[in-house]
């Protein structure tokens, strides 16, 4: 009777400790845009550094493709991820709850890092090709994004800053990839690819045999004027030679910043573990794409509005960065 009793006691005692072993388990889900673009590949590349390193700890993640940062702001809300990669819009939108998010605003939602320029490539067949800037893209075929994409919400701002309607366009919706390819089948003239360079669609354009047949177009300096009037955050931004295949010039072009989102319920302790182990880990990071060469830790807060994660304010008050008030978490305001 002993024995049993004490085998019964020691079953009870694995199952328990098994268990607390499942329950300790953290999944954060990272939900990045289409697959074409840069959000993807580092969602992907971020997840498998932060599973490796800190799965003995409890943590694992895993990335999920979705139309980009407008769709990601739902998918947070929604509590189907813990962590999305977003424009800079999202920072004026979502926030503050503008446009399609008038009255909706989104405030569970906190800052991580800035991560890199998100940068515009209008690009549009040679044939099309007339000042060689962004107004040329009326009159054309043209893709301004996915339905429900970040990369859409995006496009029509700067289209509005430069009095561009979709009524002076062909718009067709879809993501990357597909605008690609249409591109290179002769069914659109061109489209807007917003990532960090080098694109993997673009790079699939400049790649075409026979040399490229298309050109990113340009930003002036009072387009680039008239699009901060609407969007203060976009800043000049030069696409260096060789970025593409078979790209020899400089392109100047426009950027808005990325950064990283996480749901302000997700515990500080796992929020600070990941903001850690990216920093420390960013050699892994240059391997997984070329724009992660912009992830700097003195510039880790610039361009942010949205307030810090608690577990991210920890990070960057012991790495002695100067934290303006505005980011300082809710939370620790108390």
């Amino acid at each position: 009777m002993k024995k049993g009793l004490t085998f019964l006691i020691l079953a009870i005692l694995i199952i328990g400790i098994c268990g607390s072993a499942v329950a300790a388990t953290v999944f954060i889900r990272i939900t990045t845009a289409t697959t074409g673009g840069t959000y993807y590949p580092v969602g992907v590349g971020m997840a498998t550094l932060w599973t490796e390193k800190l799965k003995n700890e409890g943590i694992e993640a895993r990335a999920m493709s979705s139309a980009g940062w407008v769709e990601n702001v739902d998918i947070l809300r929604k509590h189907e991820a813990e962590i999305g990669i977003m424009q800079g819009l999202a920072q004026v939108l979502a926030w503050e709850g503008k446009d399609i998010f008038q009255g909706n605003p989104y405030k569970d939602m906190r800052s991580m890092l800035v991560l890199w320029p998100n940068v515009d490539h209008f690009v549009l067949v040679k044939d099309k090709v007339k000042t060689g800037t962004a107004i040329d893209i009326k009159g054309t075929r043209f893709c301004p994004g996915a339905t429900g994409s970040g990369t859409l919400m995006s496009t029509k701002y700067i289209m509005q800053a430069l009095g561009i309607t979709f009524k002076d366009i062909q718009p067709e919706f879809v993501g990357y990839a597909e605008a690609a390819r249409a591109i290179m089948d002769g069914r659109l003239d061109g489209g807007s690819f917003i990532a960090g360079p080098p694109v993997s669609a673009v790079t699939e354009l400049f790649a075409a045999p026979g040399g490229p047949k298309v050109k990113i177009l340009e930003f002036t300096d009072e387009q680039l004027k008239k699009v901060q009037e609407i969007l203060p955050f976009y800043f000049r931004f030069v696409i260096e030679p060789g970025t593409y295949p078979n790209q020899n010039e400089p392109i100047k072009t426009i950027a808005q910043p990325n950064w990283l989102a996480v749901r302000k319920d997700v515990p500080a302790d796992v929020v600070y573990k990941l903001t850690k182990t990216l920093w420390e880990n960013l050699d892994y990071m240059l391997k997984v794409h070329k724009a992660c060469r912009y992830l700097n830790l003195e510039k880790a807060l610039d361009g942010l509005t949205v307030p810090l994660h608690p577990g991210a304010y920890r990070y960057y008050k012991e790495k002695g960065l100067s934290i303006p008030d505005h980011l300082i978490p809710p939370e620790e305001k108390k």
